[in-house]
């Protein structure tokens, strides 16, 4: 709390009843100007809270605007009874103005009301986003990650883990993004990147000897916005282990991540206790439709594809048929516009069946299944009477899609979805490789650091589309936290790994050299993960946004519109930095 001074003897937050008489000084910006014929009012606010200014002499509002900066002093008093403002702690108090000192004037229009200025554009809000977090619910949310991020250097501290800061300024290397790339003056034609994740640094500490690290790391990508990723960097909670395997970062992430959830998640929210549930990436593609299933909704997806390779409905002949069953009769309507949802994805249709009474089926497919083969569908798609099962079929890559959409749908409209619940899973057992969209060989589909399950005699001997890494997720609520793996500490295993992914072992010497290099001296087994900040203070706050929760955000379009990056250099930096402009 502030020490007093001229400005101030306390904060407004600190200013209660019991300096009922007292004559106090405080300082901040002014809310509210409220005329009442003879008295005026002003709401006074600081960081820590509003306190009422009544004005009996006119003559000390002169020159005093909304959001101008002021010290004022007087006597604390109690107001009446009946105009007592529950809404604020200092609401059964005020200060009468018997002196004040305009500290900073406001020279123009204000571009937006404070008070509502989430309800601005967002390109005004990020423009003055000075005079954004004088809004409360911006400003909370800001203090707000204050509290996580000391908490969590608090708590890994406990745990046994040692915080050191890595390299902002590293080399270019190929991990998955777009680098940001930052030109050396001092060698001609040389450039530095900033670093998409401490990734190689903290795997040569782990080479250093130090057993458990861990930072809050700024990140850096050229990647495109999303409602879940600002553009341009973001933090994670980086940690690594030394002689530790997946279980044991499954631990350590499951202990961090629900302490955190349990102190700052809502009032009356759940948080699913530990040990998470795990699920393969096949497995969370097959019953969820995507690799970050959203728990607190109950329904599952069922694979039915030999089921109606048997049946006479072409529409799923040589197609992958998924089926979704809901406990529930939906009306004529509900299925319109459950088709009309469907047909904006891009799906042909939407086929399905209810259960009746006698478990006889009704809807439009019905009469394509065989009655001797009516009661294994209800065997495999565990339907019961009063049921509701909807098909999609599709490529599979394509039906897996649909139905984790269609599950989702179900699950809001419905209102089967959970509500005030934190579901935490694992998703493991990612694929090492995946075929490039163009050239159909091999590429890393995740971290190339990562350890191939099986090893060096899986990558010699087994088709790299077929391998699976040691590579896992965690996902709260739909939303992915965190990637991890356990890591490739071996020579051997990195080469070959490498080369299946199109790069020569000089080319691995060249663009991961200090790991190279490192590997060569006693590395020791390692595994980590790290928890994406941004998206934890994004659920634990409702945002449906991630720039609320940063303090200074970039724009939808990479551009800091406050302070006009990316900008313009002169001449004279190109030229030191050796670089020239093409037009």
């Amino acid at each position: 709390m502030a020490e007093k001074n001229r400005y101030r003897d306390m904060t407004i937050g600190q200013v209660g009843e019991e300096h009922t008489g007292a004559y106090l000084r405080v300082a901040g910006w002014v809310e509210n100007i409220r005329d009442h014929g003879g008295v005026s009012f002003i709401d006074l606010r600081d960081m820590y809270g509003v306190l009422q200014i009544v004005f009996r002499a006119p003559e000390l509002l002169k020159g005093i605007t909304k959001e101008a900066c002021v010290s004022i002093e007087g006597i604390v008093e109690k107001r009446n009874e009946e105009t007592y403002n529950p809404k604020i702690p200092s609401g059964t108090i005020e200060l009468e103005a018997a002196r004040v000192t305009v500290l900073g004037k406001v020279y123009g229009q204000l571009p937006f009301e404070v008070m509502t200025s989430r309800e601005t554009r967002e390109e005004v809000r990020l423009k003055y986003r000075y005079l954004d977090m004088r809004n409360r619910r911006v400003l909370d949310n800001i203090l707000f990650r204050s509290e996580v991020i000391a908490f969590m250097r608090q708590k890994m501290t406990e745990m046994g883990f040692v915080e050191i800061q890595t390299p902002i300024l590293c080399a270019s290397s190929p991990e998955g993004a777009r680098d940001y790339i930052v030109p050396s003056r001092k060698y001609k034609g040389k450039f530095y990147a900033l670093p998409q994740a401490p990734q190689q640094y903290k795997q040569l500490l782990m080479v250093s000897g130090i057993d458990r690290y861990f930072q809050i790391a700024p990140c850096f990508r050229d990647e495109d916005a999303r409602a879940d990723r600002s553009p341009g960097e973001f933090y994670q909670l980086d940690f690594e282990m030394n002689f530790a395997g997946q279980e044991e970062v499954f631990r350590a992430g499951e202990e961090i991540l629900s302490a955190v959830f349990e102190k700052f998640a809502p009032q009356g929210f759940a948080v699913t206790q530990a040990p998470y549930p795990v699920y393969s990436y096949r497995q969370a593609m097959l019953e969820f439709g995507t690799a970050k299933p959203d728990l607190r909704n109950p329904l599952r997806i069922t694979d039915v594809t030999g089921f109606f390779q048997e049946c006479s409905f072409r529409p799923f002949l040589g197609r992958t048929v998924r089926a979704i069953r809901v406990h529930s009769r939906m009306s004529k309507g509900f299925h319109e516009k459950l088709l009309q949802f469907a047909c904006s994805l891009g799906m042909a249709g939407l086929g399905y069946l209810e259960v009746e009474e006698d478990l006889s089926y009704k809807g439009p497919i019905d009469k394509f299944i065989p009655e001797e083969q009516k009661t294994r569908l209800r065997e495999l798609a565990g339907l019961k009477a009063g049921d509701t099962v909807f098909f999609i079929a599709d490529k599979e890559e394509r039906a897996c899609y649909y139905a984790g959409k269609i599950r989702d749908e179900l699950g809001a409209k419905l209102e089967l979805t959970e509500k005030d619940a934190f579901r935490f899973c694992y998703v493991n057992d990612f694929p090492m490789y995946e075929p490039d969209p163009e050239t159909k060989q091999p590429v890393f589909t995740h971290n190339p650091f990562s350890m191939p399950q099986g090893g060096l005699e899986a990558l010699e001997k087994e088709n790299p589309l077929d391998i699976i890494a040691y590579q896992y997720d965690i996902v709260c609520n739909g939303v992915e936290l965190s990637s991890g793996a356990v890591r490739n500490h071996d020579m051997d295993i990195m080469v070959k790994a490498f080369a299946l992914a199109g790069y020569d072992e000089e080319t691995l010497k060249r663009k991961f050299g200090a790991l190279y290099q490192a590997f060569r001296f006693g590395a020791p087994p390692h595994a980590g993960m790290a928890p994406g900040i941004d998206r934890i203070l994004m659920l634990l706050r409702g945002e449906d946004n991630i720039r609320e929760v940063i303090a200074f955000p970039m724009s939808g379009s990479a551009q800091d519109l406050m302070c006009g990056a990316p900008g313009d250099v002169t001449e004279l930096q190109l030229r030191e930095a050796h670089i020239r402009v093409r037009q």
